[in-house]
Order: structure tokens, then sequence, then C-alpha cells
């Protein structure tokens, strides 16, 4: 769809398209603007233009080492409401404060389909990039810093995008702020291959379906990624080190594919479902977390194979009265915790494996018995489990545990464990 949108600003476009060097003084882009003719290219000196910008026709508007547009507080600083812009290697700052507004560092429009923002520096704004109902424009390869000076929930997100089918977002590296990136009641997005430090969430959805978060990677925020009320989406070799809250957390999310993901180090959960169902999850390790997985509101019909569970607190929390299988075809996932054997060397354990027993299930629903723990009655409860498994009360249950981990490439970087 970007490549029709291209063709037809192309046939639009005079054949002699010019270029414009655009002298350093207030007002400077506006006035040149004014004579230029859609095509044409703006090339700004190096220095800094202080004014906010209207981008209304197929216009290039391309910076040098040391160019920096400053929009003094007022509103958004660039707007794009033509279809073809290209925007590139300026420093953009000093946006308005206006969340009912979304006073943002450059503002996409409805009017901007194809956009291309590119290799831009963007700080000081209330949000980095907006892309408002912009269908198929493309953010790559920019750095985008966020505000400081609100509390984190009163600030802007680096990237937000809104009703804006076959956007892409991709290789940019995000900062402070709220969320890396949000979107909101879009489709068919995909987000790859972007840095997220100091945030609330790396990457945050609402009502956007059939979209891809891959080859991320989130460092240190509260969340990483957050999949919620969606549909139809691939989470695949993200990487989440370090994030306090859940690594991955699936919220009303349906028909998802979790694949490939590494995630370590989290506080609370590796990954987190709340009423999801029919999700696929495969080929991910989650490692020295609280909780390697935590399911709960009735999530169900989630296929949970071929992962690994390294070092967590708890691997597994799932309270159940029914056996729920985590293995299929004879192979099931790695579990660190395991003292597993195999005579017949087929690389699966020769036992299956419970993660939880009946004092977990105690522990869960009522923590003060956590003073219990290491009385005589508890561990006679937990040897007899073990000894007769039919005293379980159900769980999950992996018939065909791994020996060892699968092998994990994420970011083309492959990622290896000593259990």
């Amino acid at each position: 769809m970007r490549a029709l949108w291209v063709v037809l600003v192309c046939l639009a476009t005079p054949l002699f398209a010019a270029e414009w060097d655009v002298p350093v003084h207030p007002g400077a882009i506006g006035e040149t603007l004014d004579r230029a003719a859609q095509g044409d290219t703006l090339r700004l000196r190096p220095g800094t233009y202080t004014e906010t910008v209207v981008l209304d026709r197929p216009i290039r508007l391309e910076g040098r080492a040391g160019t920096v547009i400053d929009g003094q507080g007022q509103g958004s600083v660039i707007t794009v409401t033509a279809p073809g812009v290209y925007v590139g290697g300026i420093k953009v700052v000093g946006s308005g404060s206006s969340h009912e507004t979304i006073d943002s560092g450059i503002k996409l429009t409805e009017g901007a389909v194809g956009a291309e923002i590119r290799d831009n520096t963007l700080v000081e704004n209330l949000y980095g990039i907006d892309i408002h109902g912009a269908r198929d424009a493309l953010v790559a390869g920019n750095r985008i810093v966020g505000r400081q000076d609100r509390r984190v929930n009163d600030r802007g997100n680096g990237v937000y995008v809104w009703n804006a089918p076959g956007a892409v977002v991709e290789d940019n590296d995000i900062q402070f702020g709220r969320d890396g990136i949000f979107v909101n009641s879009s489709k068919k997005n995909i987000f790859r291959n972007n840095l997220f430090r100091d945030l609330r969430f790396a990457v945050h959805y609402m009502y956007a379906n059939n979209s891809e978060v891959t080859g991320n990677t989130s460092i240190g925020n509260d969340l990483g990624y957050a999949v919620m009320f969606s549909k139809r989406v691939k989470v695949a070799d993200n990487i989440s080190i370090g994030d306090r809250e859940h690594g991955v957390m699936m919220n009303y999310a349906n028909n998802s594919e979790i694949t490939g993901n590494y995630v370590r180090g989290t506080k609370e959960k590796c990954a987190f479902l709340y009423n999801s169902n029919k999700n696929i999850f495969t080929g991910n390790h989650f490692e020295g977390c609280g909780i390697g997985i935590h399911f709960t509101a009735g999530s169900d019909g989630n296929r949970i194979v071929g992962n690994a569970f390294i070092g967590n607190r708890t691997q597994v929390k799932y309270v159940s009265t029914r056996w729920v299988e985590w293995s299929e075809d004879g192979s099931g996932n790695f579990w660190s915790d395991l003292a597993a054997y195999d005579l017949n060397g087929d690389g699966v354990s020769d036992v299956p494996f419970r993660p939880n027993d009946s004092m977990d299930h105690v522990l869960w629903t009522q923590p003060a018995a956590k003073l219990l723990l290491g009385s005589p009655a508890v561990q006679l409860v937990r040897w007899s489990q073990s000894a007769f498994p039919a005293l379980l009360p159900g769980g999950v249950i992996d018939s065909y545990p791994l020996m060892q981990p699968p092998e994990l490439t994420t970011n083309g970087k492959e990622i290896s464990h000593d259990p």
C-alpha cells in the first residue's frame, strides 16, 4: 500500500523539482514553504529555527548536523497534513504541553499518507511522534527522549499510533516519557527492532488487531510488552531485561502468537495472562523472575510448549481443579528445577513434571500460611503428594519435559544459558 502512495505522489510531482537552501532566521522555513512547490526539497542549514512548521504538500524537509527546529512551547513543532512527505536529519524540540491537542515534536494527521520520518532527534516534547490517522507511515531510526518534568502517567508517549493502518515503527531509540509506543484503535501495524528504556510500558496495545511486535529490546521499564483487548498479534523475538512488573502481559488478548522472546530478571512476572485465550506460547525463555508465567481470570485454550523456565522463584502460578497439559506430540518445556532423568537419551524426561502442588494453592490464596512453610505438617503434605500424585489438586502438568532448554536467537544474537 505504501508503495502505491509513493507512485501516486511521484506522478503528481513536477519533473524538475527544486531544491531550496533555507537560511537560519525566525520564520525562514515558513517563508520558503510559501514559495516551494510539491516535490521540492528544503535543505536546512545548521542552526536553530524558532518556529512551528506545517507541511501541507509533498515536500522533503532535510536537516544537516546541527539543524534544530524549536517550537518554543507552542503546539506541535512539525505538522504534516499532505501525503508523501519526508522529514529527516533534524533535531526537533519545544512542543507545547497539552494532552488535549496531543502536542508533539512531529504530528502526522490523517492526510499524511505514506509519510516518512527518518533519522531525527526529538527531545523536550510532550509526545515524540504522533501518527494520528496517517496510513502507511514509516517512522524509522529516530532518537526520542521524552520529558521528565511530570509524573510518568502525566507524560506523553514516544510514538503514539491512533487509527493508522499499515504504520511501521522501526529501529528507533526511545527513552523516558510515558510509553515507548502506545497504539490505540489501529490494525496491521509493525513495531520492530526498537530500543526502549526508562518508560512505563515499552509497547502498549489497546484495540489493535492483526499486528506484530518483533525484535524489540525493553530494558528497565515498568512493563515490557502489553497486549490488551486485541486479537491476532504476533509478539516474537523480543528481549525484556530487568523490567519491573511483567515482561509480556496479555490482557483480554486472544488468538495471538508469543514466540522466541527472552525475558530475564523481571521482579514480578516474566509473563502474565489475564482472561486471554487460544494463544500460542512457544520458544520463549522465562528466566530469573518472581513468577515464570501466571495464568488467571479464566485464561483457557492456550498452547504452551517448547519454552524454557529457568531459575524463577515460582515457575508457574495457575490455580485449577483440573489438569492442563503443557506438552504435545511427546515434547514439552524445559524446567530448571526438575530433577529429571533420561534413560533412553531422547532428550525428554522419563517422568512428568507438575510445577505446583496443593501447598502452593494454599499459599496463593492465604499468604499468611507462609509462616508454616518450615513446619513438619507442610513437609509431610508435600512428600505425600510427590509419592502419590493422585493427591495433587490439579493444575499444570508437563508429561514430556525437555532435558535441555531450546536454543534461542533473538535480535540476531544467539543467547545461551547454563542451567
